[in-house]
C-alpha cells in the first residue's frame, strides 16, 4: 500500500531538514520537499539535492521572484503598507505566496497533508495555517517545530543520530529570513531591546559610518502606481527592487530597529533591512500627493492601515484583503510620473516630482507675477466656512473663552510717544 504525501516548505535549514526524517518516523508519509527562490540570493540546487539526500520523495524548486514582485509585493507598495508605521511586511507578503505554492503542488501530487517549519511562537505559523485552509480546506497542517518543541540541542542530536548535514552557519546567533523586499534578523543579542543591534546584524545595508560621503540621486518611474524603470532604464518588478536594494543600501537606507506587538500577544525585538522597500514606498507616496484630489489622499491611509494589519494578521486570502485591493486599485489610476529620491547616510529624501496628471497648478499656488488666485473669494469662503463656529459662539456666548485653563499673561504695555 502506498504511502500518503505530505508537501513541506523547505528551507534547507535545520528545522526543515530534521522535519523530513520526522514526519517519515511519526506520520509515515512520504515527503516532498518545496523551495521557492523569492529573492534571497539562495543556491536552490543545492537546497534541492539536500532535500534529496536527507530522505525527500521529490524536490521541487520554483523561480517566483516576479510573481512574488507584481501579485504580493506589488499590491503592498500600491497601499504604502508598513505596519504599525515601520515594518513594510517583508516575512509575511512571502508565506502567501509559498502556502498557494504549496498547496497547488500538494494537488498536483496527490498529497492529503501540507507542512511547515514555524514555532508556536511567531506570526508565520498563523499566515500559513490560515492561508492553507483558504486555499484547500481539505489538506491536512503538519508544523513539526512546532509539535515536537525540541531545544536546539535535541534538534542537532537527531540530525547526527538520521545522518542530516548540520548547517555550516549553525553557530549564527540570528534567525534569519531574506527575500526580495527585504530581510528580517531576530534573536540573540538581539532580544535585548537596549542593546544597539551589532553590526553583523545586517547584510543589505551600509552603516552610516561607512556609507559614502558623496550622496546620490536617483529615478523612479511609475505607470499607474507600478514601478516600471529606474534611472531611465525600465526593468522587470524583481529586478528593479532588487537592483535598488544594492543602490540604497549602499547608502544606509533601510535600517529599522521595531519593537512590535505579534499577534500572538507578545512584543518582539526584530531588525529589519528594507533599502528598495523604504525608497520605494516613499516615493509612491509622494507621487500621490501629486496626483491624487484631496478627499483621496486624506481618505486612503485609513485603508492602508487596514490593509497592513490584514497583511500582517494572515488573513491576505480571505474577503476583506480584495475588497481593501479593489479600493487601493482604483485610487492608482492617475499615480503616474517620475520621482527623484536623494540618498545619503541612511536618509531617502524625495528632491523633486512631476507627473502629466499632475494637481499641482503654479499659477494658483504662487505668490509671485502670474498668481491667478482669487483672493476676493477667499473673504466668502471664510464666511461660509467659520458660519457653523460663528452661530455656535453667538447661541452660547462666553463657552469658548471659559473652556480656557489658564490666563493669558500680558508682560507689558507701552503707548506710543507723541513728538
Amino acid at each position: 500500500m502506498a504511502k500518503e504525501k505530505i508537501v513541506l516548505a523547505y528551507s534547507g535549514g535545520l528545522d526543515t531538514s530534521v522535519a523530513i526524517k520526522w514526519l517519515q518516523e511519526t506520520y509515515n508519509y512520504d515527503v516532498i520537499a518545496v523551495a521557492l527562490d523569492v529573492g534571497e540570493g539562495k543556491d536552490l540546487d543545492f537546497v534541492q539535492q539536500k532535500a534529496l539526500k536527507v530522505g525527500a520523495l521529490k524536490s521541487y524548486v520554483v523561480d517566483a521572484k516576479e510573481t512574488f514582485a507584481q501579485e504580493y509585493v506589488l499590491p503592498a507598495l500600491k497601499a504604502n503598507t508598513m505596519y504599525e508605521g515601520k515594518y513594510p511586511l517583508v516575512s509575511a507578503l512571502s508565506r502567501y505566496l509559498i502556502s498557494r505554492v504549496l498547496v497547488e503542488i500538494a494537488e498536483k501530487e496527490g498529497a492529503v497533508a501540507v507542512a511547515h517549519g514555524c514555532t508556536g511562537k511567531g506570526n508565520d505559523q498563523v499566515r500559513f495555517d490560515v492561508s492553507f485552509t483558504a486555499l484547500n480546506p481539505n489538506l491536512k497542517i503538519v508544523a513539526p517545530v512546532r509539535e515536537w518543541g525540541w531545544t536546539r540541542d535535541e534538534e542537532i542530536k537527531y540530525a547526527a543520530e538520521h545522518g542530516i548535514p548540520i548547517p555550516i552557519d549553525l553557530d549564527n546567533p540570528y534567525s534569519i529570513d531574506q527575500n526580495l523586499w527585504g530581510r528580517s534578523c531576530e534573536c540573540g543579542v538581539l532580544e535585548d531591546p537596549w542593546a544597539a543591534p551589532p553590526e553583523g546584524a545586517y547584510e543589505l545595508t551600509k552603516s552610516i559610518e561607512e556609507a559614502p560621503d558623496q550622496a546620490e540621486e536617483i529615478e523612479i518611474t511609475f505607470v499607474q502606481g507600478v514601478p516600471t524603470a529606474l534611472n531611465g532604464e525600465e526593468l522587470p518588478l524583481s529586478e528593479l527592487i532588487l537592483k535598488l536594494n544594492k543602490i540604497a543600501g549602499e547608502h544606509g537606507v533601510g535600517r529599522i530597529d521595531h519593537v512590535e506587538n505579534r499577534l500572538v500577544g507578545i512584543k518582539s525585538r526584530e531588525v529589519y533591512e528594507t533599502p528598495a522597500a523604504t525608497t520605494l514606498i516613499l516615493a509612491h507616496r509622494e507621487l500621490e500627493s501629486l496626483t491624487q484630489p484631496r478627499e483621496i489622499a486624506q481618505f486612503k491611509p485609513i485603508i492602508e492601515l487596514k490593509m497592513a494589519q490584514v497583511i500582517y494578521e494572515g488573513l491576505w486570502y480571505s474577503p476583506i484583503r480584495n475588497a481593501l485591493e479593489a479600493f487601493v486599485e482604483e485610487t492608482q489610476k492617475f499615480v503616474s510620473g517620475v520621482v527623484r529620491v536623494k540618498l545619503h547616510k541612511g536618509h531617502a529624501v524625495v528632491v523633486g516630482r512631476k507627473s502629466a496628471s499632475s494637481l499641482y497648478s503654479h499659477e494658483l499656488a504662487t505668490y509671485a507675477e502670474g498668481d491667478q488666485f482669487d483672493h476676493k473669494a477667499a473673504l466668502g469662503f471664510i464666511k461660509l466656512w467659520g458660519l457653523p463656529t460663528k452661530v455656535h459662539a453667538q447661541v452660547n456666548e462666553g463657552h469658548t473663552k471659559s473652556s480656557f485653563k489658564t490666563d493669558i499673561k500680558i508682560i507689558g504695555a507701552k503707548d506710543a510717544v507723541t513728538p
